[in-house]
Parts: structure tokens; sequence; C-alpha cells
């Protein structure tokens, strides 16, 4: 049943592929936003934001990789919602495939093609100056802690791809992470925000993972931070993944 399941996810993953290799276009517009996030508060806001000695694009960049993730599985989840409303999702079913390849294949092309989103958002941040003392192991570390936030949003649109109605609420998936990017420490230290919302910030999913990372390519300790981030995202994961499953079993049905 595994080789079954191995070997039908990995067809699928191949079409999947497929799809996005054909269309570059994918990748570069899923970069867009973040890049130019990153250019505007580098180059016309960073100079008005304190973060102590550190370069602001050192500071910005682990909050800009979460947001090209968001940009990515917003895709995943459109791609998925094409395929069940264009009948593709249907015969599927009625072929003699292993039923949790189908959706397994679609996590694993979003982690792909956001890893490739990833890569041309750190070489433009390395032209504008971005430098890391970050150790072999460190950036192993940061990498193991994308692919996983990847995972486990990914599997939210899932949820989103076989529930949503239309193309805009497909669309509304990314509104959420960013509302959290951007109250989180992403852009500027949360001691500086007021008490009511640093409590907030410091206290909501995405805020541990991007201080873990920028611990993690500063070559500092990240304390409590990596505990707290990695049990983030296996909740999501475990959360994610059982009500994806149950809202595949009703589209099924």
């Amino acid at each position: 049943m595994s080789t079954h399941f191995v070997g039908d996810t990995t067809v699928l993953l191949c079409r999947s592929m497929r799809h996005i290799t054909r269309s570059l276009d994918t990748i570069i517009t899923v970069t867009i936003m973040p890049i130019a996030l990153m250019l505007l508060f580098v180059y016309v806001l960073g100079g008005a934001i304190d973060v102590g000695s550190a370069q602001y694009v050192n500071y910005l960049l682990p909050g800009i990789l979460l947001i090209t993730i968001v940009m990515g599985i917003s895709y995943t989840a459109f791609r998925l919602f094409t395929d069940v409303n264009s009948g593709m999702f249907e015969r599927l079913q009625s072929m003699p495939i292993s039923r949790p390849s189908v959706l397994w294949a679609q996590v694993l092309a979003s982690v792909v093609s956001n890893l490739l989103s990833l890569v041309l958002v750190m070489l433009v941040a390395l032209l504008i100056g971005f430098r890391s003392s970050a150790g072999i192991w460190d950036w192993l570390a940061v990498v193991a802690i994308l692919i996983l936030f990847t995972v486990a949003t990914t599997w939210i649109a899932v949820i989103a791809g076989l529930s949503a109605r239309t193309v805009d609420g497909v669309g509304a998936l990314a509104y959420p992470f960013l509302f959290l990017l951007f109250i989180s420490s992403a852009f500027v230290p949360t001691d500086t925000m007021p008490a009511v919302v640093r409590a907030f910030a410091d206290n909501q999913p995405v805020t541990s993972i991007i201080n873990t990372i920028r611990d993690l390519l500063a070559q500092q300790s990240t304390g409590a931070d990596v505990w707290i981030a990695l049990a983030w995202c296996v909740g999501i994961l475990v959360v994610a993944y059982t009500l994806a499953t149950a809202a595949y079993r009703r589209k099924r049905g």
C-alpha cells in the first residue's frame, strides 16, 4: 500500500510541477509582493525604524520569507480549487489511485515551488545587503523551520481549495496570514507597540517563528522561541491536516 501511495504521489507531484514549470511567471508573481515589500521597507521606511545595531534588511528578511510562503500557499489553494471545479478532481477519484496521494502531491508541490520562490527572494536580499554569519547547521535549521511552516500552512490552503465556492474566497486565504505578519515582530520590534497590541504580537504564531529564524541567521541564542515556534507549527499542522482530510472525505462523498 505504501509503495502504491508513493508511486501515485510521485506521478501527481510531477503533474503539478509540470504545470508550475510551464508557467514560471507564477513563481515570479508569487515573489513580486514580498520583494516589493522588502525594497519598500529597506529603502523607504527602514531608515525611520530602530532595530539596534543590526542592518535593517537582516532584521526584515525572516518576515519577508514568511510572506513569500503565504503568497505561495495561496496559489496552491487556487490550483486545487481549479482542479475541483474543472472536473479533474472527480476524474482522479475515478482512477485506481491512492486517495491520500491527491492531497499530498499538492502539499509537496507547494513545498518545492515555495523553496524556489524563497531562493529568489534570498538572492534579492543578498543584492541589497543581507549578510549572515550563520553556520551550516543554523542554515539547515532555518530551512527546516521554513519547510515545516510551509507544510503546516499548505494544509490550511488545502482546506480553502476544497471548501471555497468562488475564486475570491480562495484569494481571501492570504489575508489572515498577512494580518498576523503585520502585527508581529516582522517589521518592527514589538516593544515599540502599545501594550495591548504588543501582548497580541508576542503571543501569536508567527512572531516566535520570525524571532527564531532571525536569531539563527544572526548566530544568537534562540531561547524558548524555537520551542514555541515548533509547537505552533506542529499544532497548526495537526489541526489543519485533520480538518483538510475531513473536508476531502466530504468532497469525495
